[in-house]
């Protein structure tokens, strides 16, 4: 079966990809799992809990898991001082645990002499994720460590799809409008057109998502094979309304997945949020997306796979290209991580 790109390729078109899915343990275990969500919405509870024992949290009864980010940054902007106050404690002691975590990744060999590290998932879209990065930030560079901080520019649910262009090689998006690409995670999973835009900016920096559909299988109790259907079941859906729209589509899909992506499209570890077992050798997702879809626009169909996280930093490509060495953090489920060196024509 085709492939343009080796899947978990070391070597991109416009990238080298230098490290990604790195695990660092320390004694209370892996690292990045300090700068998680569920990290943050932990450290909310370590702050109410002393305030429940005095008769005095400003959430009351509410369960913690069941604030929602909305909700967080409608108290944050107009609630009391005491619930303000409450919040930016979270906000405070999160961001330490995320300066703590970018240094030990400095400190590696695969992510020294960054210059830059863009931040994404869930956690960014809301108000408070955002001050808390900016702390981080201030943490860091406060400390001495001179390092650029960036929000991911576009909606992190269309950053994953957006950089599914950027697997490809720049022959195989030419003469076409768009681009079919796919966004795993560990609680949703998305599928998308990606219009390409090529006649506005060969580098991709008009790309945008023209149409995408999400299922959240973190609400159900589905099985892998159950969500490969699912799955099939949208990019078909995706094919036609491009056809009814008259977007030519370049016959490839685009997939971000989490773990560590082998050559042959399947998983070694790192996808145990998912549903069912992604890992095993006998799982292969983008053969499975092949078999199911063999061709698109009457040509045969290939795909490319790398980690979700490679691929939200690569959708900020346009932007980071001036930098040589970048990394990319996507806070979510987990904490996705990247780092890249930036390919120059010589």
């Amino acid at each position: 079966m085709p492939v343009i790109t080796e899947h978990g390729a070391k070597l991109l078109p416009s990238v080298e990809v230098d490290s990604y899915n790195l695990e660092i343990r320390d004694e209370d275990g892996f690292v990045g799992d300090r700068a998680s969500r569920g990290a943050f919405k932990a450290i909310i509870d370590e702050w109410r809990e002393p305030l429940r024992k005095l008769g005095a949290d400003p959430l009351g009864d509410q369960p913690t898991e069941e604030v929602s980010k909305k909700d967080l940054d409608a108290m944050l902007a107009k609630g009391d001082p005491e619930v303000g106050g409450l919040i930016h404690s979270a906000i405070e002691a999160f961001a330490k645990e995320l300066e703590h975590v970018i240094r030990r990744f400095l400190k590696t060999a695969s992510w020294r002499d960054t210059e830059a590290i863009v931040i994404g998932g869930g956690f960014r879209e809301s108000r408070v994720g955002e001050l808390a990065i900016g702390r981080t930030e201030v943490l860091l560079k406060s400390g001495g460590t001179d390092i650029e901080i960036e929000l991911i520019r576009n909606h992190p649910d269309e950053a994953g799809l957006i950089g599914a262009a950027h697997l490809m090689p720049s022959w195989t998006l030419e003469g076409f409008d768009g681009i079919l690409a796919v966004d795993i995670g560990g609680t949703n999973i998305r599928a998308g057109v990606v219009e390409l835009n090529l006649k506005k900016s060969s580098k991709l920096e008009k790309a945008k998502v023209w149409k995408s559909e999400l299922w959240r299988h973190g609400d159900e109790k589905t099985k892998r094979d159950e969500a490969v259907d699912r799955l099939i079941d949208m990019l078909k859906d995706l094919i036609k309304a491009a056809g009814k729209a008259k977007i030519n589509l370049a016959p490839v899909i685009g997939i971000g997945c989490p773990g560590l992506i082998r050559p042959d499209g399947s998983i070694e570890t790192g996808a145990q949020n998912l549903p069912g077992n992604w890992e095993t050798k006998t799982f292969n997702l983008p053969a499975a997306l092949r078999e199911a879809i063999p061709e698109i626009g009457k040509h045969e169909t290939a795909a490319v796979m790398h980690n979700d996280a490679v691929v939200q930093g690569l959708s900020e490509l346009p932007v980071m290209r001036k930098f040589d060495r970048w990394g990319a953090l996507t806070i979510g489920t987990g904490l996705g991580n990247v780092r890249f060196s930036t390919r120059r024509k010589k």
